[in-house]
């Protein structure tokens, strides 16, 4: 059974968040592979860029930072310098800046570190799934999903559990704002500077701003020096520190990235377990399986879709001229079903082994932080929700985010049957 059939026509516009509302258009994605890898896409409402397809392309530029810098923005949308400056995270910074803001982090989002959360993460998991299995047909995203990463954001950043709803709405409203199910303030349907200088061009960035400075004032009032919040306002090894905008919008991009990917990468795996019956004997079975299975899931749901880069010299390739100043997109989404790479890309398959998916911009300095989180979060999740089921099913269409830079199933209605 397939799991998903992508149902554009091959030519959608990639400019579009509409396009993306059913699903990455990945029949379009597949033509560009096979017939224009580096593909010269109009943007009507702003500079025109390089769209770049196959994952071989993706994962040599990836590395290349000295050519494709991220310090103009990651989005397709295009800022001012000012606007670039306000909104800014180590995202959009380039080594040898990227690097040192990385290593005050790297010790609190590693491996080692991350696996000391994993009876944590075991608990909130039963808590979750015994509250919601006994429903019998559920939203799947909403009950299951998206309350793990929430409940672990408090965790992992040392914030109050009565604070987390709030939080993640506020992170929907940021990284989803191109959605009317999340955000009054839909950023392609209004014509409006009010919030340039904010996260996302979104008012919740500046409810978040207000939330982190008071955090930070009663984390200090209260001598509370713990957490990755008090790693980022650390000197540096030339002692330089962040200043209070970069910090705010360090707080932004945790909550709402942090929440997001995982959130959809979990929604995705479900949604497999729906159409895949096999997925569920699978996990049941247990063994070699959960050191493969969490990231075919993470490779299956892709959750940022392209990350963004801008030329800072000509390079040539395929045959065409990147020209200094152009923008160039790497189509995640396109480069983690590319059929050179993976066997059967539309199936799930949880011993795909070697599994070189680009989901975490694996490869290049600005890998994902939060890889590891990530992975414990799907393994755990996926290890207990197999246990207690008998069977999973669709009760409904499900529903995709209405964003083409964030892939994520927003509704999935299932219909369980426990153990």
């Amino acid at each position: 059974m397939t799991v998903w059939t992508p149902t554009d026509d091959g030519h959608a516009d990639l400019t579009s968040h509409d396009a993306f509302a059913g699903g990455a258009p990945h029949n379009t994605f597949a033509r560009l592979r096979r017939e224009d890898p580096l593909h010269w896409t109009e943007y009507t409402d702003g500079q025109d860029f390089w769209s770049v397809t196959r994952h071989a392309d993706i994962a040599e530029m990836n590395k290349n930072t000295a050519v494709f810098s991220s310090a103009r923005g990651i989005r397709m949308e295009d800022q001012s310098y000012e606007e670039y400056l306000a909104r800014r995270t180590f995202q959009e910074t380039d080594p040898p800046e990227h690097s040192q803001t990385r290593m005050k982090l790297m010790k609190a989002f590693s491996r080692t570190t991350m696996a000391q959360y994993e009876d944590d993460i075991r608990a909130i998991c039963v808590d979750i799934l015994d509250e919601v299995l006994d429903k019998g047909t559920f939203d799947a995203t909403k009950e299951i999903a998206r309350q793990l990463p929430m409940r672990m954001l408090g965790r992992i950043v040392g914030l109050p559990d009565a604070d987390l709803p709030w939080l993640v709405e506020k992170g929907d409203a940021l990284i989803a704002n191109t959605d009317p199910d999340f955000t009054t303030h839909v950023l392609d349907k209004l014509d409006t500077d009010e919030y340039r200088m904010m996260p996302f061009n979104s008012p919740a960035g500046a409810e978040l701003y207000l939330y982190a400075k008071d955090l930070m004032e009663q984390k200090e009032k209260a001598g509370d020096t713990s957490g990755v919040l008090h790693m980022i306002l650390q000197p540096s090894k030339d002692g330089s520190v962040i200043s209070d905008t970069e910090f705010r919008n360090f707080f932004c991009l945790v909550v709402a990235a942090g929440n997001d990917t995982t959130r959809y990468s979990i929604a995705a795996g479900i949604q497999a377990m729906c159409h895949q019956p096999e997925l569920l004997e699978q996990m049941q079975a247990g063994g070699d399986i959960w050191e493969t299975a969490p990231d075919e899931i993470i490779r299956w749901a892709t959750p940022a879709l392209y990350f963004r880069r801008t030329a800072l010299q000509d390079h040539e390739m395929h045959g065409k001229t990147i020209r200094a100043g152009d923008k160039v997109l790497y189509w995640w989404s396109s480069a983690n079903r590319d059929e050179t790479v993976f066997d059967d890309p539309f199936r799930v398959d949880l011993f795909r082994n070697p599994n070189r998916h680009l989901s975490f911009g694996q490869g290049g300095p600005h890998v994902c932080l939060g890889m590891w989180l990530a992975r414990l979060e799907v393994k755990v999740l996926f290890q207990e929700l197999a246990k207690r089921l008998s069977s999973i099913e669709p009760a409904g269409p499900h529903r995709f985010l209405r964003s083409n830079f964030v892939g994520g199933i927003k509704e999935l209605p299932v219909t369980v049957r426990r153990a």
